[in-house]
C-alpha cells in the first residue's frame, strides 16, 4: 500500500526517489531512533535489493548526491538509511500553516470511497447501559476519523428491534400490563419478569415465541405494541446520542429486513440443509453450521444480517463495511462473512468485524461512587458532578454558567477518553479518579492543554490565524522543534488509526502532543526569555503561531474521537 506523505516527508522521499528511480510513495519515511541522527530517515533496503547492492553502500551514494534545498537542510548516510535534517524555519512555516488551515490530515486517502460503520446498535426495550459505551464511542471515533480522511461515511445504527426477545416483552405486557406512562425501565422490568417466569414454565416460554410469530405474521395489534416499544426506546437512546454529539446517517433496525426474508431464503436455498427441523448452512472450517431459521419457522439475527449486508452493498457500494461489535460475537461474524462469500458475494472480503473488549469498574472507591450504576447517562452525570468540583477548585474565578458547560464537556470527555485510550481488543478497568484527573493519561489533561493554549491567546490579546508575516527563524529552541515534529506525526498516525480501526492511537498522540507542548511552555518558568509572551514582538508572534497550531491540532484531534475542546477550564 502506498505511503501518504506530508509535504515535508515528501521532500525527503522525493530526494531519494529522484536519484533511485522509484516512486516516492513507495518509500517509507520515519523518524531516526535518536534526534542527533536527524529529523527524518528513508530506508534503502528495497532499492538495494533491486540493484543487488549493499543497502549501506546505496545509502552513502544517495546521500552524497542530495544537495540542500527547500525543506532539506542536509542529507547523510547512517547504515542503510539516508538521514535528513530539515530546514527548521521552512518546516515550521509549512506545518503551522497546515495546522491552522486544517489541512494536516490527508483527505485524499478516502476520496471517492465509501465506508459503512455499524455501531452502537442497542436492543429496544432495554436501556443504553454502560457496557454499550465502548462500541458506541469506538464506532463514532472511526466514523469521525474516516470523515477526516475524506471517506463518504455511512454511520449505521442497526437497532436490535426484532427477534424472540421482543416477543417476550410483548407477551409480558399482554400478560401483566404496566403502569403509564410507559418507559424503557418498565419495558426492561417486563422482560426480566418474563424470563424469570419462563424458567420453570414451558408454557410461558411458548407464549413469547407465539407473540414473536404473530409479530412476524403481521398481526396489527402486536405490530402496534411493538412500534410503541420501539418509539419509546429510540427517544431515550437519542437523548444519550445527543450528549455524545452522535448523529447516525442511517437508523435501520433488524425489522427493516423482515420483508427480505423470503428473497434471502430463495437465494440461499441451494446451500440450506435441515438440522433438527431448523434451516442451516454448513461452512468450511467451522465445527457448527450457521443457523438461519428455527424449527418454529422464525428468522434469526444471522438471516437479517445477510439481508442488511446485501442492502448496504446495493445502496452504498462500500470500500469497507465495519461491524463494531464486542469480541464475543467473533464466531457470528466469521460465519456471516463466510456465508456471504459462499452465496457468491465477492464483496464479502470488504466486510470486517471490529471487536472490542469488556469494560469493568476498577477500584473500590470508584465502584462505591458509581454504586452499581449500569446506565450510560448516569455514569456521565456522576462524572460531570465530580469534574464540576475539580474545576471549581482549580479555577474558582470561572463564572457558574461556564463551569456548568465545561463540566458537561469534560465529564463526558473523560469517560469517552477512558474507553478509547486502551487498545480496543483489550478489556479495560474504568477508574473514575484516573478518568477525571487533570494530570496523567486522561481526556481532561488533553482538554486542559487546549484550554491553556486558548488562555495564552487571550492573555496576548490576539489569536494567530495565519503564518503571513511571521518570522519562524525566531523559533530556535529544541523544545519548540520537538513540538513541530510532533505536529508532523499527525497525518500518518490518523491514516494508521483509520486503516487498522484503532482510535487509541489518536488518544496516545494527543497525550504526547500535550506533553511536548507542556515541556516547551513551562521552560519559561525558569527562563523568562523562553516565555511565549516575551517583549520581542517577532519572537512573541512566532511562538503564538506555534501555540495556535497546537491548539488547532488538539481541537481537531479531540474531534476525531468525539470529544469537545473547551477554551476555559
Amino acid at each position: 500500500m502506498p505511503t501518504h506523505h506530508t509535504l515535508v516527508h515528501l521532500a525527503a522521499a522525493d530526494a531519494v526517489a529522484a536519484r533511485a528511480g522509484v516512486a516516492a510513495t513507495e518509500l517509507k519515511v520515519e523518524a531516526p531512533p535518536r534526534p542527533e541522527l536527524g529529523d527524518l530517515a528513508v530506508g534503502c533496503f528495497a532499492i538495494a535489493k533491486a540493484r543487488k547492492q549493499n543497502p549501506a553502500q546505496v545509502a552513502q551514494e544517495l546521500a552524497a548526491s542530495i544537495a540542500p534545498g527547500g525543506m532539506i537542510a542536509s542529507a547523510s548516510a547512517a547504515g542503510p538509511f539516508v538521514n535528513f535534517k530539515l530546514d527548521r524555519a521552512a518546516t515550521f512555516r509549512w506545518v503551522i500553516d497546515a495546522a491552522l488551515r486544517g489541512t494536516l490530515i490527508p483527505r485524499e486517502v478516502g476520496a471517492g470511497k465509501t465506508i459503512c460503520i455499524d455501531y452502537s446498535s442497542p436492543n429496544i426495550s432495554k436501556h443504553l447501559a454502560y457496557h454499550h459505551i465502548r462500541g458506541t464511542t469506538i464506532g463514532h471515533a472511526l466514523a469521525q476519523i474516516s470523515r477526516a480522511l475524506g471517506y463518504r461515511v455511512v454511520g449505521i445504527n442497526f437497532l436490535g428491534d426484532w427477534g424472540a426477545t421482543h416477543g417476550m416483552v410483548i407477551a409480558a405486557y399482554e400478560k401483566w400490563g404496566a403502569d403509564e406512562p410507559l418507559d424503557v425501565t418498565k419495558l426492561n422490568d417486563l422482560y426480566v419478569r418474563f424470563r424469570e417466569a419462563a424458567k420453570d414454565n414451558p408454557y410461558v416460554e411458548q407464549e413469547g415465541r407465539n407473540a414473536f410469530k404473530r409479530l412476524e405474521d403481521g398481526d396489527p395489534k402486536t405490530r402496534e405494541l411493538w412500534q410503541r416499544f420501539r418509539d419509546i426506546s429510540w427517544a431515550e437512546f437519542e437523548d444519550i446520542y445527543r450528549l455524545l454529539g452522535i448523529e447516525f446517517d442511517e437508523v435501520r433496525g433488524e425489522s427493516a429486513y423482515e420483508a427480505d426474508m423470503p428473497r434471502v431464503f430463495d437465494e440461499l436455498r441451494p446451500l440450506l440443509t435441515e438440522s433438527e427441523g431448523a434451516q442451516v448452512v454448513s461452512l468450511e472450517g467451522e465445527k457448527t453450521p450457521i443457523l438461519l431459521k428455527t424449527k418454529d419457522g422464525t428468522t434469526l439475527y444471522a438471516t437479517r444480517d445477510v439481508a442488511a449486508a446485501e442492502y448496504r452493498w446495493a445502496n452504498y457500494q462500500f470500500t469497507r463495511s465495519l461491524y463494531v461489535v464486542d469480541r464475543g460475537q467473533a464466531l457470528h461474524f466469521r460465519q456471516l462473512f463466510k456465508l456471504l462469500k459462499k452465496a457468491g458475494h465477492a464483496w464479502a472480503d470488504r466486510c470486517e468485524h471490529v471487536p472490542y473488549g469488556l469494560i469493568r469498574v476498577a477500584g473500590k472507591r470508584s465502584a462505591t461512587r458509581l454504586g452499581g450504576v449500569v446506565l450510560m447517562r448516569d455514569v456521565f452525570r456522576i462524572a460531570e458532578e465530580e469534574v464540576r468540583q475539580v474545576i471549581a477548585e482549580v479555577n474558582p474565578s470561572l463564572p457558574a454558567e461556564v463551569v456548568s458547560d465545561v463540566a458537561i464537556k469534560v465529564g463526558i470527555g473523560a469517560v469517552v477518553f477512558a474507553n478509547l485510550a486502551t487498545h480496543r481488543d483489550k478489556d479495560i478497568d474504568f477508574d473514575l479518579d484516573k478518568a477525571i484527573a487533570l494530570e496523567g493519561d486522561s481526556g481532561p489533561y488533553v482538554q486542559y492543554s487546549h484550554a491553556r493554549c486558548a488562555s495564552i491567546a487571550r492573555k496576548a490579546g490576539e489569536t494567530v490565524s495565519s503564518v503571513d508575516g511571521v518570522d519562524f527563524g525566531k523559533l530556535a529552541h529544541d523544545a519548540e522543534w520537538a513540538v513541530a515534529k510532533k505536529l508532523l506525526e499527525l497525518p500518518e498516525l490518523v491514516v494508521r488509526a483509520g486503516e487498522h480501526s484503532e482510535p487509541h492511537l489518536v488518544c496516545h498522540y494527543l497525550l504526547s502532543l500535550a506533553g511536548e507542548f507542556s515541556r516547551w511552555y513551562t521552560l519559561g518558568n525558569g527562563d523568562p526569555s523562553l516565555r511565549v509572551l516575551v517583549d520581542d514582538a517577532a519572537t512573541r508572534r512566532a511562538r503564538l503561531a506555534l501555540v495556535a497550531a497546537v491548539q488547532a491540532t488538539l481541537a481537531s484531534g479531540l474531534a476525531l474521537i468525539g470529544i469537545a475542546a473547551p477554551d476555559q477550564m
